[in-house]
């Protein structure tokens, strides 16, 4: 069973709301988060992404209409730094793939919602 754990969401998002479904479905209790009012940190993300073991492009939505007007996907094709790339994610919760779930601190980080992933990390 897991420790601690951070939800980070966007409540409009149907994603996100099944995400969370399954959370109270399963009785996790977590500390809910809105990724556009309360963004992730450069810091956070940084950290996350290393705890994560996936790689940085895995932390973008690129589904999302942000990621298409700011033309990420070239910056990053482009060679963007982790660093600028943390930096960006900072400055608009749409940016970030969601929802993140952050378990302990950062033991275990779950991007997006994948529900075989999930229940081997969380159940």
């Amino acid at each position: 069973m897991a420790g601690s754990v951070l939800f980070l969401e966007y409540p409009k998002c149907s994603t996100c709301r099944k995400a969370k479904k399954w959370l109270d479905d399963h009785g996790i209790s977590y500390e809910d988060r809105h990724i556009v009012e309360a963004n992730p940190t450069a810091d956070e993300l940084a950290e996350w992404q290393r705890a994560s073991g996936l790689p940085l492009r895995r932390f973008f939505n690129t589904s999302g209409m942000r990621y298409r007007e700011l033309g990420v996907k070239a910056q990053l094709d482009a060679g963007m730094s982790d660093e600028d790339a943390f930096a960006l994610l900072a400055t608009d919760g749409m940016l970030v793939k969601r929802p993140l779930v952050i378990v302990d601190g950062g033991a275990q980080v779950l991007v997006g919602f994948k529900e075989a992933a999930w229940e081997e990390a969380l159940l």
